[in-house]
């Protein structure tokens, strides 16, 4: 598919077929979603289908996470007309911040940070990330923000895997994705039919997880 095309039938989550699988190796993601940030059309719609179950909810802010949920979370917090905040890996901003340790997606121990002048009790705030997998990092960003006496209103990414974390968010807090039912298990087992279309050179089929 060309990435700057779009199909004249434009069904939930047409857009994932441009999400590319890992070709490096173990020590990475296993796929990257980010080509369809390419794609203006793609964007547009995933952004459109995560906003979709909250447009009768009250949001004050949307918080996307350092640093792949910038992208999503700048582009959800435009077209919802409300400011945006970045929670930022720990040691990058320059002033008064609350941190928060955490576990991300690769066991990694890590800490992100907010600043302390945005956010007061009762603001209700959208959080955002790219891709949920074990929910390390998205539960850490609850908790950051919580601290700070604000409500989360509901958790956004382009896909939650059902794993416990995942889970755990889906459980407890109102949620969006742009996974299909149908897809889901796909997701989950890591691997989509849609990769089956993707050339791979001899040296990228040694290095994929997938392949």
């Amino acid at each position: 598919m060309d990435v700057l095309a779009a199909p004249a039938d434009r069904h939930k989550g047409w857009y994932l077929s441009l999400m590319e699988p890992n070709t490096k190796g173990p020590s990475f993601a296993w796929l990257d979603p980010s080509k369809l940030y390419c794609n203006s059309q793609a964007l547009a719609d995933c952004v459109k289908d995560l906003l979709s179950p909250f447009h009768s909810d009250t949001i004050d802010l949307v918080a996307g996470i350092d640093a792949m949920g910038f992208i999503l979370g700048a582009s959800v917090a435009a077209t919802f007309g409300k400011g945006f905040l970045t929670i930022r890996k720990a040691g990058h901003l320059c002033v008064a911040t609350q941190n928060q340790n955490y576990t991300d997606y690769t066991g990694r121990e890590k800490t992100m940070e907010v600043r302390l002048d945005v956010l007061k009790p009762g603001m209700r705030l959208l959080l955002v990330d790219q891709w949920i997998e074990t929910g390390g990092t998205m539960k850490a960003a609850i908790q950051l923000v919580e601290r700070l006496g604000a409500t989360v209103v509901g958790v956004a990414a382009v896909a939650i895997e059902n794993t416990e974390g995942g889970k755990w968010i889906k459980e407890n807090y109102k949620f969006s994705h742009c996974i299909p039912e149908e897809l889901q298990s796909q997701v989950d087992q890591k691997y989509l039919d849609s990769f089956n279309s993707f050339n791979f050179s001899e040296e990228e089929k040694g290095n994929s997880a997938i392949c």
